[in-house]
């Protein structure tokens, strides 16, 4: 069956459906990435619709189409039942079909419309561009006169990125893991223009991914403003990672471009030996006293940075609530918090649990989380202070060695090529 032209204008403003068909939210515009250019500069393929952007829950959201599972008069129907609530960032390479690119100039006409088409190759589907409204007005004419248009007719309407920047697009809803082994599999000067094109937040996930040695490559060949926003969006513990693959002078220049506070905690990190549980933790954990509510804490596990192995419970300290603490106290499950009233203090239903010293051995460690079936368990001073925690996917990574990255084969993706 033949597909139909669907149009922007008609898309605007239909409600989100969640996979059951209730509304969640309205659809506001659509997220499109420029065709792949042709030995002659032109595009060779459409320009393809990656996304929408939808307001729910008064937050606008970015929806990738991949998740669409229908669309027509009466909404985009999800697939599944989960969505991602963090707020749209429009990404290089992008543009907004009604925020840039209706009502643009294009010669003495202005584009009014855009049509979408529906495509597949059997195994996934996708909807391009394919073809352009124009309007133009004549004075001597009292109704505007429209035209329906090729893409290819109006190829200065989609600003042609750099390769790079058109596949860092494409790539947007991949998991950090799959963007690393699909950078693994470029040239180093294309990992460079690559990690160029990604914003901040997307390339932070995606040094993360790889190995030691192959962040510490990108890394120095970002400059000193980016290497700042790339930093604030790692972990403590994987920035300790990567600087301790450096020389000291490197890793001194590194230090420096961090704030003070930032700094120091890495410095910390940076003092335990490798193999240790101290150089396997995280200091970023959620460390909540013992008179917080139920609800109060519940609220701090909704964020949606926590990984699951760290929302999967809170750890209870004396002030300060900062690592290193005041004496650690226990910690409680998420499923216990979703038990009890909303009121009761947490406080009340500390569960006791064991923790490690800083140099307990990352074997040691394993063990341990493995005996008591802990997502993460804590790691104390001599004193009973909390200084972080060890979580489970730590360990594994550990154990698996870094070799395990490189054989991660990366998912299918636009060609690239590496001549």
């Amino acid at each position: 069956m033949a597909s139909e032209l669907i149009y922007a204008f008609r898309v605007l403003r239909l409600p989100l459906l969640d996979a059951g068909g209730s509304p969640i939210g309205r659809i506001e515009d659509l997220v499109a990435i420029p065709g792949r250019p042709g030995t002659n500069g032109e595009p060779d393929t459409p320009p393809r619709i990656v996304g929408f952007v939808a307001s729910s829950q008064r937050r606008r959201i970015f929806v990738n189409a991949n998740r669409i599972a229908e669309l027509n008069s009466d909404g985009a129907r999800l697939q599944s039942w989960d969505i991602d609530l963090n707020p749209f960032k429009p990404r290089p390479g992008e543009v907004l079909i009604n925020g840039e690119l209706i009502d643009r100039k294009v010669g003495t006409e202005t584009v009014s419309d855009i049509a979408i088409l529906r495509n597949s190759d059997g195994r996934s589907n996708w909807w391009e561009i394919n073809k352009v409204r124009l309007t133009s007005k004549n004075t001597l004419r009292r109704r505007p006169v429209y035209r329906l248009v090729d893409f290819e007719e109006v190829p200065a309407l989609f600003d042609q990125p750099t390769e790079m920047q058109a596949e860092a697009a494409r790539l947007r809803d991949f998991h950090p893991a799959e963007v690393a082994a699909f950078v693994r599999s470029l040239p180093n000067e294309q990992r460079r223009q690559i990690a160029e094109a990604m914003d901040d937040e997307r390339l932070a996930d995606v040094l993360e991914e790889l190995t030691e040695a192959e962040q510490v490559r990108i890394v120095e060949s970002l400059d000193r403003e980016r290497l700042e926003g790339v930093f604030d969006e790692m972990d403590f513990d994987d920035l300790a990672d990567l600087l301790g693959q450096m020389s000291e002078v490197k890793r001194q220049e590194m230090l420096d471009v961090m704030g003070d506070e930032d700094a120091e905690t890495v410095r910390r990190l940076l003092s335990y030996e490798e193999g240790t549980a101290g150089g396997l933790m995280t200091p970023e954990v959620i460390i909540l006293g013992p008179h917080v509510t139920v609800s109060e804490a519940l609220a701090q596990i909704r964020h949606p940075d926590w990984v699951v192995s760290i929302a999967a419970q809170v750890f209870v300290c004396n002030a300060p609530f900062k690592s290193p603490t005041g004496k650690f106290l226990g910690i409680v499950h998420m499923q216990r918090l979703l038990r009890e009233p909303p009121n009761m203090e947490i406080g009340r239903m500390l569960e006791d649990v064991p923790i490690v010293s800083p140099d307990m051995s990352d074997r040691d460690v394993a063990e341990r989380l493995a005996s008591y079936d802990m997502l993460a368990v804590a790691v104390c001073d001599a004193a009973g202070r909390l200084l972080g925690a060890v979580t489970v996917d730590d360990v594994i990574d550990r154990m698996l060695g870094p070799a395990w990255r490189t054989r991660r084969k990366p998912s299918p993706t636009p060609e690239v090529s590496t001549s």
